[in-house]
């Protein structure tokens, strides 16, 4: 009897040792993935000053816009809980908002022209909201890519076809007011 008792104290014990060391692993994968989400969330905030220094040191961006701009990663997770789902759409919106903030500063290095981003800029800031809580699920999947389209700017191409344009109605306008002075002398 005495043996069965201890194989029984034993066995108590061996699960005993198992289970805190598989509820200690359990606990570690959790803050292991708890750290890889802060790390994801991070490098897009990380990544978004970079491109807003950069706005910044071309001039196109007012110091006192980029708190502004950086809010929609600060607060993205005010109001929305913290999922693998929900920091994917984190990225995505961070990387179109890069993407098109990089794309329309190669097009002002190349045009030389920089107001029509300037003002863009301006305007997709005052649209921002103020109050962290209004940074929520329906502001981050329809307003905010909507906002950042009206970001870009006229291609140089299109943009050099209106001044074509422009150039040949002044012409037209200018031609046809001599005929009209012709016509009137």
């Amino acid at each position: 009897m005495t043996y069965i008792v201890f194989f029984a104290l034993l066995l108590l014990i061996t699960l005993l040792a198992s289970y805190l060391i598989v509820e200690n692993n359990r606990k570690k994968a959790i803050e292991a993935k708890k750290k890889l989400f802060n790390a994801r969330v991070s490098q897009v905030n990380t990544r978004l000053k970079l491109k807003l220094n950069e706005l910044l040191d071309a001039k196109l961006i007012r110091p006192k816009y980029l708190p502004r701009i950086q809010a929609i990663v600060s607060n993205f997770f005010v109001v929305q809980a913290h999922t693998d789902e929900n920091l994917n759409q984190l990225e995505s919106t961070a990387d179109l908002l890069i993407n098109v903030l990089s794309n329309e500063l190669i097009k002002t290095y190349q045009s030389n022209y920089s107001q029509n981003l300037v003002d863009n800029i301006q305007y997709f800031v005052a649209e921002l909201p103020m109050q962290g809580i209004l940074y929520n699920k329906t502001f981050y999947q329809t307003i905010l890519p909507a906002l950042i389209v009206n970001i870009k700017t006229e291609d140089i191409e299109q943009l050099a076809d209106n001044i074509n344009n422009a150039d040949e109605i002044s012409d037209i306008n200018s031609h046809s007011k001599n005929i009209q002075d012709k016509e009137i002398a």
